[in-house]
């Protein structure tokens, strides 16, 4: 298959990578100086008919502030370029020109709540294909912050440094990040639910998560993640049509922002399994 930095310069994608790892960088540590203190939050589902609709989706200010810091900093650096982002609006590329997604806060109900799992996501896409990604993860393989970050297909890279971490073989049962489980689903893994795309993608391509599974995923949420996934070796299948059942992912398409799809990710034979349980339960 062809890869999607095939007709791309590799000065220019590694100039793309470091770009994306110096914004990863920066959301890091605007919320890491965040901890501790009081911020504002607002909602985009307020007060609805239901608690079930009572105050969903949060925002802070950190998020945007992030964005806004990103944003400027691309201006300057790439004006023809596209921006995505969760908290602002579509900055139209010129053409051909790549798109960033830009997630600064993935796992904001986390981050408010104080728990320690949440993630800043930079992915950049070509033709609707990830081929920079960076995410900055509140923990990681080494049980501290960092950037995870890819260009192309690798390698996987933790702060600079190649990561070379796998799963201990002497380990059984392996862990599956999913959202719910379906009723009368049964699978080899230990579930779990993180409450952050991005931080599940970068578990997966550092083989913390052996798979995880996304139910309708935006894509700032995944398209960093997405990149490192590859890089470490894995895969990603999408459900968008079901008409068309489940096909290997290639591109979020010509209008990223209104891509909704479920996706599975993780090692091609575990990635297959996983999709073809879910095929199974539908």
């Amino acid at each position: 298959m062809t890869s999607a930095t095939d007709d791309l310069p590799a000065a220019r994608l590694q100039q793309w990578e470091e770009t994306a790892i110096e914004f990863a960088r920066l959301a890091g540590a605007e919320i890491v100086a965040s901890l501790g203190r009081t911020f504002s939050v607002r909602y985009k589902t307020g007060a609805g008919q239901g608690d079930d609709l009572l105050f969903r989706d949060p925002v802070s200010e950190v998020d945007q502030r992030v964005e806004s810091l990103i944003r400027l900093r691309l201006a300057e650096l790439y004006p023809d370029h596209g921006i995505i982002g969760e908290e602002m609006e579509d900055h139209p590329a010129g053409p051909d020109s790549p798109v960033w997604a830009i997630d600064p806060v993935d796992g904001t109900t986390n981050f408010v709540n104080g728990l320690p799992l949440f993630a800043a996501s930079i992915g950049l896409l070509h033709r609707g294909r990830p081929v920079i990604g960076a995410v900055w993860c509140s923990t990681s393989h080494a049980l501290r912050s960092g950037v995870y970050h890819a260009c192309g297909r690798g390698p996987l890279s933790f702060d600079g440094a190649k990561l070379e971490v796998g799963p201990n073989p002497a380990v059984r049962r392996r862990l599956a990040g999913e959202p719910r489980l379906d009723p009368g689903t049964v699978l080899p893994w230990e579930t779990r639910k993180t409450g952050s795309a991005a931080i599940e993608c970068a578990f997966v391509a550092a083989g913390l998560l052996e798979v995880a599974r996304f139910e309708r995923p935006n894509v700032w949420d995944v398209a960093g993640g997405l990149c490192l996934v590859t890089a470490g070796g894995g895969t990603a299948f999408t459900l968008s049509d079901k008409e068309r059942g489940w096909e290997r992912f290639t591109s979020f398409g010509d209008d990223p922002r209104s891509w909704r799809g479920q996706l599975v990710i993780g090692p091609e034979a575990a990635a297959i399994r996983r999709k073809d349980a879910a095929a199974a339960a539908a």
